[in-house]
């Protein structure tokens, strides 16, 4: 099965988690930034060295060297044009791309402009690929950071750039003890304008969490959402297994709010820890034995040192996961995408052509 070849979509990809290494090594030599390693080899290393410590805090401090590099018109176009072509070499069809504007004001470019600037960026990315004879699409979510206080004027911005590329706002960043709740302001405006969130939950925090992203957020979707294995309760009866879902699972499964799961990161990051340390561990698969609506996404490629096609190809060594199942999380993240009807009625025909030419061949 050559999954690479297979179309697929990534609904949890932040811009700052996947540049190049390379990248990031001429970007801070053109603003003089020292690094803590001197070729692109090494640089990955440390990269993977530093996020594999199971505490997203410290995780999240590797970010540090990415946004750097990404102040100035140049270097965010640059970042956001190879990122469009490292999707599209990994098979991605549809790609939505997350990022923060707030963390790139350093060096003078306003809100607006780095929005531009990552627009630019992404068609010039585009237009590469479909250049070259290959085919893909995008959106931006534009996100704010959860303990700064200027959610509502990044909803805003989100919102004024609706024709420009944008077609949802999520919000990031230390999940606990910076609830949703602390933004509903933000939240409002959005659910006024009709805009689509997506709201990082359940990944550094549990239950209370996703359900907050759900009614203070009105999450449409939840960036990880893993930890809702923890309102799961498991029994054994008569020799058999049954799953209980708790009321917050229960809403997320009934409503089909789908979950981001990202599980190299998670691993990384710890939030799933308390189940074990092996990837054989990560309750994916159960969560989509239950019906859960699962999509799987590389979170920060670079960091973790994956792509989709990693992670659907960990997939399948490790539970056993086949083409019809992998098939089916690409229409699950169709159906979770913020695009419209007919954008998403022709990526569904895309995955269920390209999938079919696989079972062909």
């Amino acid at each position: 099965m050559n999954i690479n070849k297979l179309p697929k979509i990534s609904l949890h990809d932040h811009l700052d988690g996947g540049l190049r290494p390379q990248t990031i090594i001429e970007l801070a030599e053109e603003i003089g930034l020292e690094l803590p390693a001197k070729n692109a080899k090494e640089l990955e290393q440390w990269f993977l060295e530093s996020c594999n410590s199971g505490s997203l805090v410290e995780y999240l401090k590797t970010f540090d060297i990415t946004t750097a590099v990404m102040q100035t018109k140049h270097g965010i176009e640059r970042v956001a044009r190879e990122f469009v072509e490292d999707l599209h070499a990994d098979g991605v069809v549809y790609g939505e791309i997350r990022w923060a504007p707030e963390q790139h004001l350093n060096q003078g470019l306003s809100l607006d402009e780095v929005v531009d600037a990552v627009q630019d960026g992404i068609e010039q990315g585009i237009a590469a690929v479909e250049a070259a004879g290959g085919f893909i699409r995008t959106g931006q979510l534009v996100t704010a950071m959860r303990q700064n206080d200027r959610a509502l004027e990044i909803a805003e911005l989100a919102v004024r750039h609706r024709d420009n590329g944008v077609v949802g706002f999520d919000i990031a960043g230390p999940e606990a003890g910076f609830p949703a709740s602390n933004h509903k302001a933000a939240f409002d405006y959005l659910a006024e304008q009709m805009f689509p969130t997506t709201v990082h939950a359940g990944e550094a925090d549990g239950i209370d969490s996703i359900r907050d992203a759900i009614l203070s957020g009105r999450a449409l979707r939840l960036g990880h959402g893993v930890r809702i294995y923890q309102d799961l309760l498991m029994r054994e009866e008569d020799g058999r297994d049954f799953v209980q879902l708790g009321e917050t699972a229960e809403w997320v499964h009934f409503r089909q709010i789908a979950l981001e799961l990202c599980p190299c990161s998670n691993m990384q990051t710890g939030a799933v820890a308390d189940l074990g340390e092996e990837y054989v561990d990560h309750p994916v698969a159960i969560l989509f034995d239950l019906g859960f609506r699962v999509t799987i996404s590389p979170d920060n490629r670079l960091m973790s040192g994956t792509s989709v096609t990693r992670e659907l190809e960990l997939l399948v060594e490790n539970f056993e996961f086949d083409l019809d199942d992998l098939e089916q999380l690409q229409l699950n993240a169709v159906e979770a995408s913020f695009q419209s009807l007919d954008a998403r009625e022709e990526l569904m025909e895309i995955i269920q052509d390209g999938f079919a030419k696989a079972r062909a061949s």
